[in-house]
């Protein structure tokens, strides 16, 4: 690469810099703390990746992701998933309309024709209702009947499940799982936060937030993220932190898959150059380790018995790996 390509490539870089301390500021508008949450989130965005949030009841997530999508300038949508919610109530329908005396069969569409679609306590729809989402996730198109329609760009599905109530629930199967780009998991705020909380939304105006990004900027900085160059030896570095897992018999009854491999490599991308760098550096894989790998591991029954968390051996996995 000569020098003036460099130049170049820096300048992009630099922007992109500006662009991400603009879009953090605005969401702290209205989000209080979570800034690793937000971060992650943006993450997911950049790599046009799925993403499971869990967290304890009233912890702001669907306020987190909304926020998100209106200063990307991305259209928003929610789905409440309950045991009774149907595929069609998700995909959408065909209906008759009635016009000038001719009746025709017209394409309802539903929810999931968003660019950011929340589907909150996911756990708690039917199997056959989260099977829908899955062409959506895999494919970014929906089939209905005999017509298939695109979704338009981007797409994502961010997900939330609550620990907590666990009765009536449909735990996603591990194939669905390992369609989620990251994991995330949300924590009480601290008690300097929760004052500012507090604060802010007991007032008479509540925070409001304006776009700071337009849509089709989104789509160019997912192009950048997939040129930020990554060297070979962190490359390498990341691939045997995902293929550990899968031999690690201390604690884990299965490791992650091949597509770990590309999430974690391809999320450290999305960190840098949030970071404002053009290059991957070993903190970025080992920031992402964790949302990538913490839902396509499994525990064996005795260490979960003991209470050891996937994260437990994530940091066991990463202090052990060259």
């Amino acid at each position: 690469m000569d020098k003036s390509s460099q130049s170049g490539e820096t300048d992009i870089y630099r922007n992109t810099s500006d662009i991400f301390t603009n879009l953090f500021n605005e969401i702290s508008k209205v989000i209080v703390g979570q800034k690793e949450t937000v971060e992650q989130i943006i993450v997911s965005i950049l790599c046009n990746g799925h993403t499971l949030v869990e967290s304890n009841p009233g912890l702001g997530k669907t306020l987190t992701i909304s926020t998100i999508a209106k200063v990307m300038d991305l259209t928003f949508s929610r789905i409440q998933c309950t045991p009774d919610l149907m595929p069609a109530d998700i995909t959408g329908t065909h209906i008759i309309e009635e016009s000038g005396g001719h009746k025709e069969f017209k394409f309802e569409a539903g929810p999931v024709f968003a660019n950011i679609v929340l589907a909150d306590e996911v756990n708690r729809a039917s199997p056959k209702t989260q099977s829908a989402l899955l062409e959506a996730m895999q494919e970014k198109q929906v089939t209905v009947g005999n017509d298939t329609f695109i979704l338009d760009k981007p797409f994502l599905l961010l997900a939330t499940q609550n620990p907590i109530e666990m009765e009536g629930t449909f735990p996603l199967p591990e194939a669905q799982l390992d369609r989620f780009l990251l994991k995330i998991l949300l924590d009480y705020p601290s008690f300097d936060e929760e004052k500012e909380i507090v604060r802010r939304y007991t007032m008479v105006d509540i925070p409001e937030v304006n776009r700071v990004l337009k849509k089709s900027s989104v789509l160019e900085l997912q192009r950048l993220t997939r040129e930020v160059p990554i060297a070979e030896d962190i490359k390498a570095y990341a691939i045997k932190v995902v293929m550990t897992t899968r031999n690690w018999k201390e604690h884990l009854e299965y490791g992650a898959s091949p597509r770990a491999s590309i999430g974690l490599i391809l999320a450290s991308k999305g960190r840098a150059l949030i970071h404002g760098r053009n290059y991957v550096s070993k903190e970025d894989v080992d920031t992402m380790a964790y949302p990538i790998l913490r839902h396509r591991i499994m525990l064996t029954f005795e260490s979960e018995r003991r209470g050891i968390t996937p994260d437990k051996v994530i940091d066991e996995i990463i202090k052990r790996t060259e």
